[in-house]
């Protein structure tokens, strides 16, 4: 069996930036909905027939504020109009066929670390649709991560040969280490010494992801780096690695971008069916009627009757 797990604050951010604002008659705001269809339907389309989950944050992670009181304490807070929108999605996504997953004071990435983890000790193989590269340290074996298309605006860089400018890229372990020059299971010791200015996570100072690279090559881990303080190169970073403030750092950092895969949930419960009849109707009340028409246009073309056709049809 094939799972989606999808990472529902950081594609539903996406969507809202995706298009222009766009709003209904009243003035609700509708564009981050719009957006969410669209990327719904492509990683559908893209997939193939998978089990969906979308994962959503709920009253912040409270492990990592307990380790680190300003994680994330540098994102801004989310406009007013996204907001708005958030409930819609959580209603709308059911009726595309996807379960919504949210638990109080525990972060996504934790939650589908955990669901992926459950899933693949059956066998299951487990697609993690997110543009989070923390998600880097879960490739390999039966999970691979799914990047969303490189951003299309004038003057975005060309997507590359493995990476069609509106698909979503599938990495392996393979394709981790060729993204970020190491391997998945060093992805939370690169992290640790680059930082995330994402999440508020401090790296080592004047350490960039081509430093981090080649020490993680030569020694390892950080554990390797620290014993190997007095050899490192470039020299200059000798003093810093002798010191029981860096050697701290790294060790905070380690904790926060290591993911808890231990929660438990029902993760193997099948989604809701689609529902074509409701999805019709959120469109009608969003008044997204481009969208609907498109909607309509993609059911008449997977019911048409074809030869050797299956009895039915999926609707999205």
């Amino acid at each position: 069996m094939k799972w989606l797990l999808i990472d529902g604050f950081n594609l539903a951010f996406r969507a809202y930036h995706a298009l222009p604002a766009l709003t209904r008659a009243d003035g609700f705001p509708v564009g981050a909905i719009q957006g969410w269809v669209r990327i719904l339907w492509k990683l559908r389309e893209q997939e193939g027939a998978c089990s969906g989950i979308v994962f959503f944050d709920k009253d912040g992670s409270q492990r990592h504020l307990a380790l680190h009181p300003s994680y994330k304490a540098n994102r801004p807070k989310a406009p007013e109009e996204f907001k708005a929108q958030l409930p819609e999605l959580k209603t709308l996504s059911p009726l595309m066929g996807f379960r919504v997953v949210e638990r109080s004071g525990v972060e996504a990435d934790d939650l589908i670390a955990s669901a992926a983890k459950t899933l693949t000790s059956k066998g299951d193989e487990v697609r993690i649709a997110s543009a989070d590269k923390d998600f880097a340290q879960c490739a390999g074996g039966h999970v691979r991560l799914l990047t969303p298309p490189p951003p299309t605006f004038k003057g975005a860089p060309a997507a590359g040969p493995r990476h069609a400018k509106d698909s979503w890229r599938e990495l392996d372990a393979e394709g981790v280490r060729e993204k970020f020059g190491v391997r998945s299971e060093q992805i939370i010791d690169y992290l640790s010494l680059v930082g995330d200015t994402v999440d508020n996570i401090p790296g080592m100072a004047g350490v960039g992801p081509k430093t981090a690279v080649a020490w993680l090559a030569e020694h390892g881990s950080i554990a390797g780096i620290l014993a190997a303080q007095e050899r490192i190169e470039p020299a200059r970073f000798r003093d810093a690695l002798r010191t029981p403030e860096t050697a701290a750092l790294l060790a905070l950092n380690q904790k926060l971008i290591t993911f808890r895969d231990d929660f438990e949930g029902d993760w193997d419960t099948p989604p809701p069916e689609e529902d074509a009849v409701g999805f019709r109707a959120f469109l009608e009340r969003m008044e997204l009627r481009a969208l609907l028409a498109q909607f309509e246009r993609k059911t008449e073309n997977r019911t048409a009757p074809h030869e050797n056709a299956p009895e039915q049809l999926e609707l999205f």
